[in-house]
């Protein structure tokens, strides 16, 4: 299912720059955005990035972090969602080492989140990735947060109250309850602190050549929460500009920082197209695919059936060598 957004009302401003993040950083006043969300190079060799030392590629991202301390507002927050970084087959969990940086700045971590998605690369020498972070900061205690934005139906909106003086009334909020931090998408949206939204791989509707592409959804959730209408959002590694179509399709105004040309002309053909309404997209509120027993792609190949029949009995002769009665009568219990 595709959604085209079609009756958009009135959408922010926006601005995308083609330059050097931390060049464009240092022209941009102080206190300027209420929401910095972004997914900064992993330092994996992606054709947008040099691949260097651990330890330098943090030095590079600190300077950066620096000036986008100094641009957030009193009442900000800063959504930086990472993965892994890989030498040699070992891996290092970017998070652990970006939140000393963020804590050296003073900023406080609200909720560590995970963002669970099915699909990618299959691994042959460790468990495959299926997940990676999205670390929530706040720069003061006084930030925003709209709670009723996000709010999700209660699971017993029945429950009464059953002592002191509203002991008979609905215990709960008429406009549903407080969210935990792992959401699911639908029903389970909010329940817990994963969120479980596709990747953007090939099969999927907002797919551009750009190789780590942010799905539009997992922007909406930080916008509608940590921002206001009227708010400047802030992208200093925008890409195709996922973020700034999430801001700005919800009346927040926006500002890209991407250093590739090709990849700024693409997110203005995708701003372009939200604005007329063709700008292809997964809803927010869209389930997860689960493919039904009866389609091809979920049956055992025929192979694999013999190849585990072959391995059964290997197996069974390995472990009983001397007693095949023995052997009959395991499988049989089975």
């Amino acid at each position: 299912m595709l959604q085209l957004f079609k009756q958009i009302v009135k959408t922010g401003s926006y601005d995308i720059k083609n330059g050097e993040c931390l060049d464009t950083l240092r022209n941009i006043e102080s206190g300027k955005f209420d929401l910095i969300v972004t997914s900064p190079p992993y330092n994996v060799g992606k054709e947008y990035e040099t691949k260097t030392s651990i330890e330098k590629y943090l030095e590079t991202q600190e300077e950066i972090i620096d000036e986008l301390v100094r641009t957030l507002s009193g009442k900000g927050n800063l959504c930086w969602q990472v993965g892994n970084y890989v030498d040699r087959g070992e891996i290092f969990p970017l998070d652990i080492y970006y939140y000393q940086i963020f804590k050296k700045h003073g900023l406080k971590l609200r909720n560590r989140i995970i963002w669970h998605f099915g699909h990618g690369l299959h691994a042959s020498n460790r468990f495959s990735g299926r997940y990676e972070t999205l670390l929530w900061f706040s720069k003061t205690d006084d930030y925003i947060f709209n709670l009723d934005e996000v709010r999700i139906p209660s699971k017993y909106p029945g429950k009464l109250h059953f002592k002191g003086p509203n002991r008979g009334k609905p215990s709960g909020n008429p406009l549903g309850k407080n969210p935990s931090d792992i959401w699911e998408v639908m029903e389970q949206d909010w329940e817990k602190a994963m969120w479980n939204i596709p990747n953007v791989k090939n099969n999927h509707p907002e797919k551009t050549p750009h190789p780590c592409q942010f799905p539009i959804e997992l922007v909406e959730r930080c916008v509608l929460a940590l921002s206001n209408e009227g708010s400047w959002v802030l992208d200093p590694f925008a890409g195709v500009c996922s973020t700034v179509i999430g801001a700005i399709m919800h009346n927040r105004n926006a500002l890209g920082i991407e250093r590739e040309k090709e990849y700024c002309k693409i997110a203005e053909d995708r701003i372009h197209d939200l604005k007329e309404g063709k700008l292809k997209m997964r809803p927010m509120t869209q389930t997860i695919h689960v493919p039904s027993p009866n389609d091809k792609i979920t049956k055992v190949p025929t192979e694999w059936v013999e190849q585990s029949a072959l391995f059964e009995k290997s197996n069974q002769r390995r472990l009983f060598p001397n007693n095949e009665n023995n052997a009959k009568v395991l499988t049989s219990k089975r």
